[in-house]
């Protein structure tokens, strides 16, 4: 073997493991967006993000990774949005628990597939009606490895896709309601449940009415 085949072959191993990730794929790129979607997360700092002096000591940037060591509280956007389509890579460790809310509110649900069969990417609060509170069908990754999810808002009525498999589909969120009416804007939340985390490539495209 020569001198050039181990950088070879590491080149590769991230080639890819990039591909592996629906978001990344389309350009290749850690932490860049795909066409007609805005990075979230620019993969240096938390620019955008709500980062309280409490939340600083546990939330970091790590090599374009937000990295997460279960203390603190959930990491909000500064903006607020209405209707969007949302991309997030994230990876849990053994035994965690979070989620992605959405306008403020929870949520869809992540968690270690060992300990939850059904799967993450459900809507865990839907308690009254149960619809879309599990997923369609397990899609999770193994604990330890990047999972996708496709998020679809749009009124009070989400899809998710977990990994290119859809798991909820155009299910009412039921802690949007308000009222007679929902929750039209708010922020997104990255979910603080006790558990290590990470997250990237995280993108957004709203969507007009």
């Amino acid at each position: 073997m020569t001198r050039r085949a181990p950088q070879f072959l590491a080149a590769l191993t991230i080639a890819a493991a990039l591909v592996g990730s629906p978001a990344v794929a389309r350009q290749g790129h850690l932490n860049q967006p795909p066409e007609g979607f805005a990075a979230l997360f620019n993969g240096k700092d938390f620019t955008g993000w709500q980062l309280s002096e409490k939340n600083a000591e546990h939330w970091k940037v790590e090599a374009g990774v937000i990295q997460y060591d279960g203390k603190g509280g959930s990491l909000p956007t500064e903006k607020e949005y209405g209707d969007f389509e949302l991309y997030v890579d994230w990876k849990i460790e053994k035994g965690g628990d979070s989620g992605i809310y959405l306008r403020g509110r929870p949520q869809v649900q992540i968690w270690d597939i060992d300990a939850h069969k059904e799967g993450s990417g459900g809507l865990w609060n839907n308690k009254r009606t149960h619809v879309g509170e599990e997923p369609l069908v397990p899609a999770d990754k193994p604990v330890g490895q990047w999972n996708t999810f496709k998020i679809k808002l749009i009124g009070d009525k989400v899809t998710v896709h977990l990994n290119g498999k859809l798991v909820v589909d155009g299910a009412p969120m039921e802690t949007l309601r308000k009222g007679t009416g929902f929750i039209e804007k708010g922020p997104i939340l990255l979910q603080h449940h006790g558990n290590p985390l990470q997250f990237r490539n995280i993108f957004i495209k709203p969507l007009l009415k």
